[in-house]
């Protein structure tokens, strides 16, 4: 009988030569993980790199060749292009017809033997929340599980949206008088705070007591009781999103820490992490740290290729620190520089610039030149664009986006202790005696940054890096070393590919 693994090979190597197409390295090495994993009932941690356009083969062929049932959790975008065109095109080829399902599918385990394919909300759902619709021995493999955390602590947090109040004095109209007395003097305190970039607050004791007090008087609504639950905590946050222009509130209560949340879940199964970045070192002890994944677990990290899958950095010595009143002039001047120089042959240009003052200077001024070709936080943009973002806009949209040639990032993306939410979380480390910023600002900055670049990669594209804290700062050889392999240059113009580059 021929192992898992030698089949997969054998299959997977003669599909990619088929293809013809470029490969990625590692999917020989990556396919024979997995496969042992499913053979042998083998948690594994794997850090590709890369993107999932890149290494999703590796998974898919085992999870189709093998004979056991697997939960696969994947965002409902890589669903789409797994169910729409990857599996289809390796089934044919492999001339085989294994049973693939989907989450708005019902299936008796007890007999299925195919690839049931869920979003992280219905297997959070399903784990957290005790549903039973999966076996708790299912093999399960989590593909961007550099999101993990994130999904976890959306999933989990509560939200009294502002349509709530209305429906609470319709369902409690003897207690109207105190809902609505607790919602103005939660708008009222609410609005007070100091205005912010992130429209967003921590809610100090008096209100947190008010919205406790209304809490329990109306214990018996499923949300406000749920609130009731978890809102002395220590590990919940209790924060509000406002909308200044629509003078709306909504009130959010969230984990600050998952780690013993998901620990049981993670512990007691067979489960493959995959993801393109999830620690700076293989082994991922932060990482895993943060997830709680506390049991042995092989672990695996590849690097991209020294000449196929570098980007081209160019980093400015001698700037201002992004910190100083002198760096938004020097920001304008460099963007100019570079947008100038290189428009005419980097075109789709992204620069990623985080502070909003300067976000908007960059927009003005580039705008005089360009026109419409200019995008702020726009997802609509085609290959001529000019798109201008913070970080968050492009971690949560990149995907959709074309990838650029020329990347601009005008300030590394340290989570700021201005975000009263990314302060509260520094609180909590602090409390705990944890080295806060080697445990949660870095990580999170190194994390982000490497998903920033991995398009660039497939194109060799270009990497403008204008924070010079990245040359005098301890952590800069940390973000340095998440970077490579790169080609640094010295000089960027149209004619770029014509310099002379150092490889490091």
């Amino acid at each position: 009988m021929t192992l898992l693994e030698a089949e997969v090979h054998i299959s997977l190597r003669e599909f990619l030569r088929h293809q013809g197409e470029p490969l990625w390295d590692h999917h020989l090495t990556m396919a024979r993980l997995v496969s042992r994993a499913l053979r042998l009932n083998r948690s594994a941690l794997i850090q590709t790199g890369s993107t999932f356009s890149r290494y999703g083969l590796s998974y898919l062929m085992p999870c189709l060749l093998s004979d056991r049932p697997i939960l696969l959790v994947a965002p409902l975008s890589i669903q789409k292009q797994l169910i729409e065109q990857d599996i289809p095109h390796l089934q044919q080829w492999l001339n085989i017809d294994k049973v693939i399902v989907n989450q708005e599918q019902k299936v008796d385990f007890q007999h299925f033997k195919g690839l049931f394919i869920v979003s992280p909300d219905i297997w959070l759902g399903d784990r957290l929340d005790n549903k039973g619709q999966f076996p708790d021995d299912i093999v399960t493999l989590i593909d961007q599980a550099d999101y993990l955390e994130e999904w976890t602590k959306d999933y989990l947090t509560m939200t009294i949206y502002p349509d709530d109040w209305q429906q609470l004095q319709q369902q409690y109209p003897s207690y109207g008088n105190l809902i609505q007395e607790v919602k103005l003097f939660l708008k009222t305190r609410i609005f007070s705070h100091p205005n912010n970039p992130y429209q967003c607050c921590v809610l100090d004791h008096e209100e947190k007591d008010s919205l406790a007090h209304l809490c329990q008087t109306l214990d018996n609504n499923a949300l406000l009781h749920n609130f009731a639950q978890l809102i002395d905590k220590s590990n919940q946050l209790l924060w509000a999103s406002i909308n200044r222009e629509k003078e709306t509130f909504s009130i959010h209560l969230s984990p600050l820490d998952i780690s013993s949340i998901l620990s049981p879940y993670l512990a007691n199964s067979t489960i493959v992490l995959m993801g393109g970045f999830l620690d700076s070192q293989k082994s991922a002890p932060i990482y895993r740290k943060t997830i709680g994944l506390t049991q042995d677990i092989l672990c695996l990290k590849f690097f991209p290729h020294r000449q196929n899958e570098l980007i081209n950095l160019y980093i400015r010595d001698r700037l201002p620190m992004p910190n100083t009143p002198e760096f938004h002039q020097v920001l304008i001047e460099e963007v100019r520089k570079l947008v100038f120089g290189c428009y005419q042959g980097l075109k789709p240009i992204t620069i990623i610039v985080d502070d909003v003052p300067s976000k908007a200077q960059v927009a003005t001024f580039l705008a005089a030149e360009f026109g419409s070709q200019i995008k702020v936080e726009n997802t609509k943009i085609d290959d001529n664009s000019i798109l201008i973002s913070g970080w968050e806009f492009w971690h949560q949209n990149h995907a959709k986006l074309p990838n650029p040639k020329l990347l601009i990032i005008a300030t590394l993306p340290i989570p700021s202790l201005e975000n009263p939410l990314v302060a509260a979380q520094v609180n909590y480390y602090k409390k705990r005696h944890k080295d806060w910023f080697r445990f949660y600002l870095l990580p999170t900055a190194l994390k982000e940054i490497q998903r920033a670049v991995m398009p660039l990669r497939e194109s060799q594209g270009i990497v403008a890096l204008l924070d010079n804290r990245v040359n005098y700062r301890s952590y800069g050889n940390l973000i340095l070393t998440a970077l490579e392999p790169y080609a640094k240059i010295d000089y960027i113009d149209r004619n770029w590919l014509q310099e002379e580059t150092n490889i490091y």
